[in-house]
């Protein structure tokens, strides 16, 4: 009973789990683009949570989240400086150790923008500046479209990179700002529906994760990460991910504590500041590297380190969230 009454109150985790292990037998179903289309139903269910945050959020809140620099400094810096510089310092290392096209990988990897929806997400899960979060998701993306080719450029010597930035930007306001002025447009009508389910609507996020995550596992399993590359090669490719997110994530941890960041910042800066977008990543390669035969040696990287950052982050989230109760409770 003990233990049933564990797995209940972890319920999040066990789910995670769960999606992991049923995207291994159940890739074809899971994949984008397959029989149920999960990528276009997280998106949807992104949109919700967005629409969700507009609800919730006042505008004294949206305000106060977008005017805060420090916090966007902090995290863009963390994103497109602090990643980078790890390729800097070890990039010879990397060059030296593994095939060619694997180390031009974790290049790729550290140059890459912040994702948009599961940053947001993770932010919301566990209980952060949600306004600053999404401000920073989104300037980060948009950025990464000019600063990721030109570090590339920079670090790797690939030439005629052409992204549309229009369309990055519009994507990222269909994505993030409707939904959310949306919401807010209905708050006066609509805040007493969400307060009164406000243990469903709570949960929304988390649900949404878990569609995500079963989703990322699906299409790297579909991709051939567990079969087109040596036990070895693979092992080393995922130990050096897991050691890159810890580090990343505790660094960017400990440096918001010295700068004096509340709670919330500190959550918003560790999910938007450490994740690395794969849904923007790829396209983004086949533009960079055209049809390079060892393109799928080069996404390796960001294809573990997706899944990896969500998994980790997602463990996190339900910490600070646990964290930031154990403080309201403290001050009340």
């Amino acid at each position: 009973m003990n233990l049933l009454a564990k797995l209940k109150k972890e319920w999040f985790l066990v789910g995670m789990v769960v999606a992991i292990a049923l995207a291994t037998i159940t890739a074809e179903i899971g994949r984008s683009g397959g029989p149920i289309h999960l990528d276009q139903l997280t998106a949807v269910g992104v949109a919700i949570v967005f629409f969700l945050h507009g609800l919730g959020l006042s505008p004294q809140a949206i305000k106060a989240g977008l005017t805060n620099w420090r916090l966007h400094i902090y995290i863009q810096v963390a994103t497109f400086v602090a990643y980078p510089i790890l390729w800097v310092v070890f990039g010879d290392l990397f060059i030296a150790t593994m095939p060619a096209a694997l180390a031009f990988g974790f290049c790729y990897l550290l140059v890459l923008p912040s994702t948009i929806s599961s940053s947001v997400a993770m932010t919301s899960v566990g209980k952060g500046n949600v306004p600053g979060a999404i401000f920073n998701a989104s300037l980060s993306s948009i950025i990464g479209v000019v600063i990721t080719p030109a570090l590339i450029q920079l670090f790797m010597g690939f030439e005629g990179v052409s992204l549309n930035l229009l369309d990055s930007v519009l994507s990222i306001a269909k994505l993030l700002l409707v939904p959310m002025i949306l919401g807010q447009l209905l708050r006066p009508y609509l805040l007493a529906w969400t307060e009164k389910h406000k243990a469903v609507v709570n949960k929304v996020d988390k649900y949404v994760i878990l569609l995500i995550v079963y989703n990322a596992f699906c299409d790297s399993v579909i991709n051939g990460i567990w079969s087109e590359f040596s036990a070895g090669l693979l092992l080393t490719a995922i130990a050096l991910c897991v050691v890159i997110l810890l580090v990343m994530v505790h660094s960017i941890q400990w440096g918001a504590r010295k700068a004096g960041f509340d709670l919330p910042d500190e959550v918003a800066a560790v999910f938007c500041g450490t994740k690395k977008t794969l849904a923007a990543g790829i396209p983004m390669a086949k533009v960079i590297f055209g049809t390079d035969p060892t393109l799928g040696m080069l996404l390796l990287p960001i294809m573990l380190y997706h899944p990896i950052q969500i998994f980790y982050c997602a463990v996190l989230a339900n910490r600070y969230a646990k964290q930031s109760e154990g403080v309201k409770a403290a001050a009340l």
